[in-house]
């Protein structure tokens, strides 16, 4: 093992710890909202009180989500200078976009939203926590796009080996980001929904008030209505991978062989003949290319080396990404059905929430396995090799002394974070009265 391999372990550890509460902020952002937004419209006590219940729960999760996003920068520097080198004249741009105009945007406003209750007008508060659920996805697209860029390039020029920007417009609307924004931002909204249910459904073995069954239903449509977005742009995906990442797909399938009408492997031994064509390239007879025709090819045009990433990570992180993303979406359609014409969600059901908990979470893990280290071994694919990307002067101790600190400081949030979420939970919302009308406060305090 040298400094490259624990470099990639680096980057990879902390990279999916951090990435475990993106999704949730971005789709419980959004849900707050939704409750907030009930509440304006109706009035009704228990939204106010659900709003302010999961907002906390939103807010605990921002906060370790920002904490440990500020590591992958410095990574950047440490680690990985001669990637930072290569794609710094094209990453400034979506990553600027990210940081002054998406961050500050949800920052700000959920800083007015927090010390906003009873200070702020109601629609004016209202429209702080749009304002921030609406930057957590900005913020989500511009590195998505910049992530699309290294999987499919576009808009650049390589100058003096570095890659220069020629078009900003083609890097935002690169087609691998156009499939990968919704797929993971739907992707976010069934954690969320995920996270939604187990919480309802652990209130509701407890009792049976209504806030907790209208907070499950508005999770269970969630839920299935991402589980739709999910799907279509999983399949828009699959193609631009045909297209553009051939090898990538052809791992994730275990293909071996170019082959015409190749079928799709549900597990080892378990193939749906012609299926893998048809969702690759709409057509039951194309041909899909193997690992090791591709491989052949590769090494005819970028020379010698080893172009297959690894078979096993990338074939089960593919099953593992849709049978427990599948799940997640069945489940919700199951209570859908359950709870048609206003009927209580039955108890084994609540119980199945709970358990189902980390299913969404897993899959997202797994979706974020599939698509890096299916572009492996490029950092940028055809430009620059991982192997390539890494600080030239750093050893294989300084490298392993920062991996041993960053993983017992992400233990350490790891356990407060559960902490701190689950005796929120425990605890259950508090008794809200009804908030002020904004007219009636004082100026200084409106303003």
């Amino acid at each position: 093992m040298d400094a490259l391999d624990l470099a990639r372990w680096q980057f990879g550890v902390t990279t999916v710890y951090h990435f475990l509460f993106v999704p949730l902020t971005i789709g419980l952002g959004v849900f707050v909202a939704g409750l907030q937004t009930a509440w304006h419209r109706t009035g009704k006590e228990h939204y106010l009180r659900l709003t302010k219940f999961f907002g906390k729960l939103f807010l605990i999760n921002f906060a370790m989500g920002v904490v440990t996003g500020i590591v992958q920068e410095f990574q950047f520097g440490m680690n990985w200078s001669e990637y930072s080198t290569f794609v710094g004249d094209v990453f400034g741009a979506p990553l600027a976009l990210e940081a002054l105009l998406a961050f500050f945007m949800e920052s700000t406003f959920l800083g007015l939203w927090i010390f906003g209750w009873d200070r702020l007008p109601k629609r004016v508060h209202l429209a702080c926590i749009w304002a921030a659920a609406i930057g957590s996805n900005l913020s989500a697209y511009f590195i998505l796009a910049a992530n699309a860029w290294m999987k499919h390039p576009v808009g650049y020029e390589v100058v003096d080996g570095r890659a220069r920007m020629t078009d900003l417009w083609a890097v935002l609307t690169n087609s691998t980001a156009l499939a990968q924004v919704p797929h993971v931002i739907g992707a976010a909204f069934i954690v969320a929904g995920g996270f939604v249910l187990a919480v309802s459904g652990y209130w509701l073995l407890r009792t049976k008030a209504d806030m907790w069954r209208g907070a499950a239903r508005a999770a269970l449509v969630m839920t299935a209505l991402a589980g739709v977005v999910v799907a279509g742009s999983g399949d828009v995906s699959g193609k631009l991978a045909h297209e553009q990442q051939p090898m990538k797909l052809a791992a994730a399938e275990g293909l071996e062989r170019d082959t015409a009408g190749a079928g799709f492997t549900v597990v080892p031994g378990v193939e749906i003949p012609k299926l893998l064509s048809f969702l690759s390239a709409g057509d039951f007879d194309a041909t899909v290319q193997g690992t090791e025709d591709l491989q052949r090819r590769y090494e005819e045009r970028f020379g010698p080396g080893d172009y297959r990433p690894d078979p096993v990570v990338v074939f089960w992180s593919y099953r593992v990404m849709i049978g427990f993303g599948l799940a997640t979406v069945g489940l919700s359609v199951l209570g859908l059905w359950l709870t048609r014409r206003r009927r209580d969600l039955p108890p084994w059901l609540a119980r199945l929430f709970v358990l189902a908990l980390p299913l969404p979470l897993l899959a997202v893990t797994a979706g974020w396995l599939l698509s890096e280290i299916g572009r492996q071994p490029w950092t940028v694919t055809g430009e620059l090799l991982t192997a390539a990307s890494v600080s030239p002067g750093v050893s294989l101790t300084e490298v392993a002394v920062s991996l041993t600190i960053f993983t017992l400081l992400y233990g350490g949030l790891a356990v407060a974070e559960a902490v701190l979420l689950t005796r929120h939970v425990r605890k259950g919302p508090e008794e809200s009265e009804p908030a002020p009308a904004a007219e009636k406060l004082e100026p200084s305090l409106m303003y």
